[in-house]
């Protein structure tokens, strides 16, 4: 299982494109080679509840993301097909762009260890991974409990800027053009100070 802070490793699969409705497979090796941010927005089964409305959600933000040179992919345990007959079918998904991987053999999904053994389904993870390959970003929710598409826009554009600012640090609830910070012995125990300037 691949760990924040690790390089992944290259991985296939299969995925639908809804703006076309094709199919076809991509590779992490892919996105790395175009310099892309990867986003993987797993999830647990197509023609659920609290999925529609996630994925809805994800792409309402998609544009934003992809302007911040950002891939996102959909991943749940279905299959391509199912993928395709679930986006065309359920309305909340009409606004869906961004390509819907196939992991039914579970193999991506136990890369990020969201693979769920007792029930062949894939728990809520999100996982954002540098243009070097690199897992900068790990969540991983229940079932039951949907997440917030703004919230992995503001952790993008955090983790793009520091991409570019390596010796910075975004503090709680960091906004673009907001103050960060900059780790050193004088900012210890002045944090507070530091903000208010």
């Amino acid at each position: 299982m691949v760990r924040v802070g690790q390089r992944v490793p290259n991985f296939e699969m299969e995925v639908y494109y809804p703006t076309t409705k094709t199919f076809g497979k991509v590779s992490l090796e892919d996105f790395m080679r175009e310099r892309h941010w990867l986003v993987l927005f797993f999830y647990p089964a197509d023609f659920t509840f609290v999925c529609p409305t996630e994925l809805a959600d994800l792409a309402e933000h998609y544009e934003e993301l992809s302007k911040m040179g950002v891939e996102v992919i959909s991943v749940s345990t279905d299959t391509k097909y199912t993928h395709l007959a679930w986006q065309t079918t359920e309305k909340l998904l009409e606004k869906v762009r961004y390509p819907m991987g196939a992991d039914p053999a579970g193999k991506v999904s136990r890369l990020f260890g969201v693979y769920d053994e007792d029930t062949g389904l894939a728990l809520r993870g999100t996982f954002i991974i540098n243009p070097e390959g690199v897992l900068v970003g790990s969540e991983v929710n229940y079932y039951n409990v949907g997440r917030n598409a703004e919230e992995l826009v503001r952790k993008m554009k955090a983790n793009v800027y520091l991409m570019s600012h390596p010796d910075e640090a975004c503090p709680a609830k960091w906004e673009e053009g907001k103050k960060t910070l900059k780790p050193s012995a004088e900012l210890v125990g002045n944090v507070y100070s530091a903000l208010q300037e």
